[in-house]
């Protein structure tokens, strides 16, 4: 009969400690990534077999990862399309199946879960970008590991996987105060989320860092993805901004399509900086100066989260903040010389 692989087996190999193993194998801090990859290689190629896999053989079936999400956040498809893949490829990886359920209005509103929740037919659960407080939590109340992606609330207790908002924010901002822009309008819907309120919170922090004073006119906090209510807000400023800053692509495309629409030309008299990186942001023309984020590693690291979660029941909650970086197009140029 051969002999089980244990965990000392691999720690006599590597000549290391059993604790350092031991972190390495269930996701812990205390040892370098470098380590870490080091010690799943010898795992594997040794035939050590992970204790949630030998219970799933034992009880001959695989696992299953459930994956919700409001009708609204499925339907944009360029940005949570691509996060989404990347949480399916790396379920698959680890050898589970992936349940998938947008979830309606009605089931919103009525607090109606997914039969595979309900019925606790998922071993862990993934909920993608913004569904009210009161559903999320109803999902958590059935005791199933949860793990909330591009999302976050004070009175949710769960893990979160998140992008740095406030700071991709910032940078952007940053980005135009160093052009010398001084007005700078910021154009966003704060209402519909926590991730376009942290950005508005990113602009202002850069504003005040620069000792410039926000202007209540060139912040429109409610703003409709609609061209209508882009082109009547821009169409009523009594004088115009040298700069925007829009939460997402799509307010920039619309911005810039209603700045052309009014003879303002892109970035000669105004530019424009944006959020996402998005598909929008690169057929514009001028193509848009945007914040980028990693979706690929967004997917990968929400569930390695959730993986974790589910070994470790009991661990405080963690939020993992991943950063963004800035992408300079055509879009942004020196602010107009004032006549």
């Amino acid at each position: 009969m051969k002999k089980k692989v244990t965990m000392q087996d691999i720690a006599d190999q590597l000549n290391i400690s059993k604790n350092s193993v031991s972190q390495a194998l269930r996701g812990k801090e205390g040892v370098s990534e470098e380590t870490r990859e080091r010690i799943k290689r010898v795992a594997e190629e040794m035939g050590y077999q992970y204790p949630g896999a030998r219970k799933q053989k034992k009880q001959g079936r695989t696992g299953n990862i459930g994956f919700i999400a409001s009708d609204l956040t499925f339907s944009f498809k360029n940005f949570f399309g691509e996060i989404y893949l990347s949480i399916e490829k790396e379920v698959v990886k680890r050898g589970m199946n992936l349940h998938i359920q947008s979830i309606n209005r009605e089931q919103q509103e009525n607090l109606i879960l997914p039969s595979f929740i309900e019925n606790k037919m998922v071993d862990g659960i993934l909920i993608l970008s913004q569904i009210s407080t009161e559903y999320i939590n109803k999902v958590i109340s059935t005791g199933i590991p949860t793990v909330l992606v591009d999302h976050h609330h004070p009175n949710i207790n769960a893990d979160a996987v998140l992008t740095n908002n406030r700071f991709g924010a910032y940078l952007a901002v940053q980005h135009l105060i160093e052009l010398n822009h001084r007005d700078i309008a910021f154009v966003g819907n704060v209402a519909y989320s926590p991730s376009y309120e942290e950005r508005y919170e990113g602009y202002l922090l850069a504003l005040r860092e620069y000792g410039i004073e926000p202007k209540e006119e060139f912040i429109f906090k409610k703003a409709e993805e609609k061209e209508e209510v882009i082109l009547q807000y821009i169409q009523q400023l009594k004088r115009q901004p040298t700069a925007w800053f829009c939460v997402n692509d799509g307010l920039g495309f619309l911005v810039n399509s209603c700045l052309r629409q009014q003879g303002i030309q892109v970035p000669e008299q105004a530019s424009i900086c944006s959020y996402d990186n998005g598909q929008l942001s690169k057929i514009s023309t001028p193509k848009t100066t945007t914040v980028d984020i990693d979706l690929e590693l967004y997917g990968r690291r929400a569930v390695e989260l959730l993986f974790w979660r589910m070994e470790n029941k009991n661990e405080p909650f963690q939020e993992i903040l991943l950063s963004s970086k800035l992408i300079k197009r055509e879009s942004t140029a020196f602010a107009p010389k004032q006549s």
